[in-house]
């Protein structure tokens, strides 16, 4: 029987022994309980299996136990990556101060729950247009550098990398390894594609994994991983490799390979393809070039063989004789104006000497002014004494007034 050794103080502290029998009582109060999870890791040791189980949505992960005795009762396919459900009950062990889960029961969860899950975050991600195709950014033509997000030492890292190296041998990589299927793969992709997406000198990604089954795959499902790839600004390649269940980063992604080997031949151009291309395209430029050169040749013939241009003064020659003609007449008319304009003239000047000054004094008048210079018109416009400056038809002379002689009808 154990004595309780009340509140424990710096005085009267609890031995060890009597910290770990209370946690243990504590934990064993709990009893079983169900949980769901992912399987991260799974091993075997003497028949038993140890293993760790991960929370589906947040980061917390806890220790488990299945004993052979029950390991043969459990579906013999359960591995690292699964989706379970099992029967746990908290095992505190005193002797090493560790806790973990003792294992009753373990079965898969239901596949129609994970692709239920699946749908409704598929559903949710394209109502936001995270799939919409007008979103997807096209991939550049040559790139000068590719990033690689994949495992360690993969296949799909030497298949890619072999293969793009083989269509066009300058091209560089950039690879960034990361877990691919477990608990931290979600996180490690996530991180990787920020890296590239934040280089640069990069300028496409691709994210490859050489298949595998579906719960393995469910990783790039993952909704931060899909996030994060829909809103990179680097055009970015899903390359898994999985045909029948497409993880929703095939659906964000700006383009789905169907596997590594096919991602590299799709980013990179063949150098030869190109080479070839380039000889045809120069080809066809020369046969257009060829054939507009004879069209212009034919043309040139067909006008050099014109009669104006095989004898270029016969045009002059029979023009020569309607020209003269044209000239005659333009000479004829031409002297009729003027001939009718030079009679014009004379009868202008003959009218405007007829109403000339010059033209009455020659008839015997003259022209008498004041001493002011006004035209004497009227008798009474002077008086005797004033003088008088009389113009004649040659000359003027001077004289004065004698006598006034008004006009018969003027009034006296």
């Amino acid at each position: 029987m154990t004595i309780d050794p009340g509140p424990a103080s710096v005085d009267a502290p609890w031995p060890v022994a009597v910290l770990s029998t209370k946690i243990k009582g504590w934990i064993d109060r709990l009893g079983s309980v169900w949980v769901e999870g992912e399987i991260t890791q799974w091993g075997g040791s003497g028949g038993n299996v140890y293993g760790k189980l991960k929370d589906l949505d947040v980061d917390a992960t806890v220790g488990f136990t299945i004993w052979s005795s029950v390991k043969a009762k459990l579906p013999a396919d359960l591995k690292q990556g699964d989706r379970v459900v099992a029967l746990v009950k908290p095992n505190y062990w005193v002797k090493g101060g560790t806790l973990t889960m003792q294992v009753f029961e373990m079965r898969h969860v239901g596949l129609g729950d994970l692709l239920e899950r699946l749908e409704r975050l598929r559903q949710t991600l394209a109502s936001e247009g995270l799939f919409d195709p007008r979103r997807k950014k096209p991939l550049p033509f040559l790139p000068g550098r590719i990033g690689l997000v994949t495992g360690k030492d993969s296949d799909a890292e030497k298949d890619v990398v072999r293969n793009a190296q083989l269509r066009w041998p300058s091209v560089e990589f950039r690879v960034v390894h990361s877990a691919v299927q477990g608990e931290r793969a979600a996180s490690e992709v996530t991180a990787a594609i920020r890296t590239l997406d934040a280089d640069e000198t990069v300028d496409v990604i691709i994210v490859a994994r050489g298949g595998g089954d579906f719960q393995n795959l469910l990783v790039f499902s993952d909704e931060t991983l899909v996030r994060t790839a829909a809103a990179c600004t680097t055009p970015l390649v899903s390359a898994i490799g999985h045909e029948a269940d497409r993880p929703l980063l095939d659906e964000v992604a700006d383009l789905r390979a169907s596997t590594p080997t096919d991602a590299a031949k799709r980013v990179v151009p063949d150098v030869a393809d190109e080479a070839n291309r380039v000889q045809q395209l120069r080809a066809r430029i020369g046969m257009r070039m060829t054939s507009m050169i004879g069209r212009e040749i034919d043309r040139v013939e067909q006008v050099r063989s014109r009669p104006v241009m095989a004898n270029p003064v016969w045009l002059v020659d029979s023009r020569a004789e309607e020209l003269s003609r044209y000239v005659g007449r333009s000479t004829e008319l031409v002297e009729q104006r003027i001939a009718r304009a030079l009679d014009g003239v004379s009868a202008l000047t003959a009218h405007l000497r007829s109403l000339s000054p010059q033209r009455t004094l020659d008839r015997g008048y003259s022209i008498a002014l004041t001493g002011a210079g006004h035209i004497v018109r009227d008798a009474s416009e002077v008086r005797e004494g004033d003088p008088l400056l009389l113009t004649l038809s040659r000359g003027a002379v001077e004289a004065a007034v004698t006598a006034v002689q008004p006009a018969p009808d003027a009034p006296r």
